[in-house]
């Protein structure tokens, strides 16, 4: 006998606008045949990590106070005009907590926006970078010369080591995914960024001491409120640090859960060359989709002109960290936590846009704009009698 859908999950699937019906939810992890699939009909993803220029955190990209519909379709327009056909944009569990149906809408508003630019929408709904103990409402200014001074944790520390607000995690989670599970605007949900970073400085000695304990018996629940709104959009989460994905030995509990769960496998490599084609070759033996969600960082030798060739040729997605430079301040290195800069360093760490819509440079968004762009199809000749 066939079980019948919750009404509300019922509802979601069937009244959408955006609706796909050639797509189908999974109320399981995906198969590698259904991945597979899946990636197959879609186009190579190049594309960015995207905060708003006037946004100094997740807070201020979201909140009714400082959200922007008209800077967004602005750089969103820059986006496209550099060939980009993807995002990745991170929320907050807090956003949820002050404003369900607020932000609800705004995300519409936001997804609306990126498709009439051909862009689509990575969604991260958890974050373990920086600062650990987040507040809804007016943001503190970021710190003048220091990179990503203000970005916040999600879920922040309190709520992470407070078992009374567990439920409320997994039901932001759930209900989130819910709301757009069947969006074809949205390409995966990536449930929760570098889960097992610790951070550095004075962040690293206020995160909870046993923080890698706790995300490790929450993740694995996470996947499972996720899976449970019935996305039809596949899920991620990714790896980032260690010495060899394809070897059990060397994979940590986190990393193995986000493995043994992921329908898509995502990584973040900040390297040359060597360094990401050896950890696209790690995660091959899983034989599954793979998607680079976070690159650039030009002193260290990725740049577009060094990974993107790479990542085109084993077909692994590609997002640079950073589109416009802006209140973020990730066109600063990670060493101005130490030495905060009175000057913008000639060579930009990160972000490949000027606040005024220049490229950083114009000889990088030409290699974008042209690996990025697929080549004419071209029309068929009519076949001689």
């Amino acid at each position: 006998m066939m079980k019948l859908l919750p009404i509300a999950i019922w509802l979601a699937l069937s009244l959408s606008p955006v609706a796909d019906p050639a797509v189908t939810a999974h109320p399981h992890h995906w198969t590698e045949a259904e991945a597979n699939d899946w990636y197959a009909k879609q186009p190579w993803m190049v594309g960015a990590n995207f905060i708003a220029s006037y946004a100094s955190n997740q807070m201020e990209m979201w909140q009714e106070e400082t959200f922007d519909t008209v800077e967004l379709d602005r750089e969103l327009d820059w986006a496209q005009s550099l060939g980009l056909n993807t995002v990745r944009v991170f929320l907050h569990d807090l956003l949820w907590v002050k404003d369900s149906s607020g932000l609800e809408h705004r995300m519409g508003q936001f997804l609306r926006i990126a498709d009439k630019h051909k862009i689509k929408t990575i969604f991260v709904l958890f974050d373990s970078r920086w600062n650990p103990f987040p507040e809804a409402g007016l943001q503190r200014p970021p710190r003048a010369g220091v990179y990503n001074s203000a970005w916040a944790q999600s879920p922040g520390a309190t709520a992470l080591m407070d078992p009374g607000q567990t439920r409320r995690l997994l039901l932001y989670v759930q209900e989130v995914i819910l709301n757009f599970s069947n969006d074809k605007r949205i390409a995966a949900w990536d449930l929760w960024n570098e889960p097992d970073n610790h951070n550095f400085g004075d962040y690293a000695k206020i995160d909870p001491s046993n923080k890698s304990a706790l995300i490790e018996a929450l993740l694995p629940q996470v996947f499972t409120f996720a899976r449970a709104a019935l996305p039809t959009q596949p899920l991620t989460s990714g790896l980032w640090s260690g010495s060899d994905w394809n070897d059990p030995a060397k994979i940590t509990a986190i990393q193995k859960i986000q493995l043994d769960n992921s329908d898509v496998l995502s990584f973040h490599n900040y390297d040359g060359p060597p360094e990401f084609e050896k950890r696209i070759q790690w995660l091959q033996s899983y034989h599954r989709p793979i998607l680079c969600t976070e690159y650039l960082a030009r002193s260290r030798g990725s740049t577009p002109q060094a990974i993107l060739p790479v990542a085109k040729k084993y077909n692994v997605a590609a997002l640079a960290f950073g589109l416009v430079a802006g209140r973020s301040q990730t066109y600063l290195p990670p060493d101005s936590w130490e030495h905060p800069y009175k000057e913008t360093p000639m060579v930009w760490y990160q972000d490949l846009v000027r606040f005024n819509g220049k490229p950083y440079s114009p000889e990088e968004a030409d290699f974008i704009r042209a690996i990025a762009t697929p080549p004419p199809v071209q029309a068929s000749k009519p076949k001689g009698k």
